[in-house]
């Protein structure tokens, strides 16, 4: 999801909890996908329930953004060129995307695909381009890009903020957006976990745990966090989010240590490419699955194949994703864009 492209701003700990984030999304799909397709055999619902919390990884996204977002903002000291990294660093995975899903779905009878007519192709083509089938109540082609939509609206709005409050030093000006900030937050309760992100970007809160008692501490409140969105409130897990969040940005915490590992380091790096690119690693898998499914292979056979193939195969994907599109690809574009549009070439930053 949304990264900050500076290396000044690195945190190991973030990249490693963006690391997480994607692998639990990660890891519902290889439970999902089987369940929509008709062949993951009978399971305890406990652990079916357990397995479906990991959905939850995308509000871990949300407090990122809220965090690096404010950080960008005032290091760019322009929404123009803020908006040009923005777009550099999530379009060209996502239009690449969305144009092969839309060259590919009608051919293969990908989703909603299914015989389509032309008006409702390019009406759907369109909408789903732009970000929009969630708000407007249609059919969204990339399966994990409805929360592009909220981290679009999330940079539009706090950039307006910023400029009415530290660009001009208006309030007043301000207030409209923050309400309407707040009115959004009402209607989708998990976009308040930008605003956890943002609290600890203005205020330097730290909460250090050191050692195995960091660690518990950190992993109890993931848990509480996932479980109170899932089956309280999501206003209620803010403070379990809070508290992990803290912990996350303390760098000798034990959570903070524990995501500095090399595997989640390699994760965090991924993890935008692995977000968005693992449904499509994943249905090849899918679709094997229900035609082997009804030859009466076993069910628990074929759960374990699709899990064990589908967890490499996505690894495989987000890693290609990102060298050739995120790094290479834009670094092809990054120069020419800024040329055009500011009169500036200079060296791209990547990092994801």
């Amino acid at each position: 999801m949304a990264v900050s492209g500076d290396g000044r701003n690195f945190i190991e700990a973030i990249q490693g909890l963006r690391g997480i984030a994607a692998l639990s999304v990660l890891i519902v799909h290889l439970q999902d996908m089987p369940l929509l397709a008709g062949f993951l055999p009978p399971i305890w619902p406990w652990l079916e329930a357990t397995v479906n919390l990991g959905g939850h990884g995308v509000e871990l996204f949300f407090m990122i953004s809220g965090f690096l977002i404010p950080a960008s903002l005032m290091r760019h000291r322009s929404v123009g060129k803020f908006f040009l990294d923005r777009a550099l660093r999530i379009l060209p995975v996502f239009v690449i995307l969305h144009l092969i899903l839309f060259t590919a779905g009608p051919l293969v009878g990908y989703k909603f695909f299914k015989g389509i007519d032309l008006p409702t192709y390019l009406k759907l083509f369109f909408v789903n381009l732009t970000f929009l089938p969630d708000a407007l109540g249609l059919p969204i082609g990339q399966q994990n890009a409805w929360t592009l939509s909220y981290e679009w609206a999330f940079y539009i709005l706090f950039a307006v903020i910023f400029v009415m409050v530290v660009q001009r030093r208006n309030w007043l000006l301000a207030a409209p957006f923050i309400l309407l900030g707040l009115a959004g937050i009402a209607f989708r309760p998990i976009a308040a976990f930008f605003l956890v992100g943002l609290l600890f970007s203005l205020v330097d809160l730290r909460i250090r745990v050191v050692g195995w008692p960091g660690l518990l501490a950190g992993v109890l409140c993931g848990i509480a966090m996932y479980v109170s969105i899932e089956y309280v409130h999501p206003l209620v897990a803010l403070l379990p989010g809070a508290l992990l969040f803290g912990m996350v940005l303390a760098p000798d915490s034990g959570i903070a240590v524990a995501l500095s590992g090399k595997f989640l380091q390699f994760l965090g790096k991924i993890s935008y490419s692995l977000y968005l690119v693992h449904p499509f690693a994943l249905f090849p898998l899918q679709v094997i699955g229900v035609k082997l499914a009804a030859y009466g292979v076993s069910l628990w056979l074929l759960w374990a194949g699709f899990a064990g193939v589908g967890l490499i195969a996505a690894l495989i994907a987000g890693t290609v994703s990102y060298e050739l599109i995120e790094v290479r690809f834009r670094r092809l574009l990054d120069p020419a864009l800024r040329g055009l549009f500011f009169g500036v070439r200079r060296e791209a930053r990547y990092v994801a």
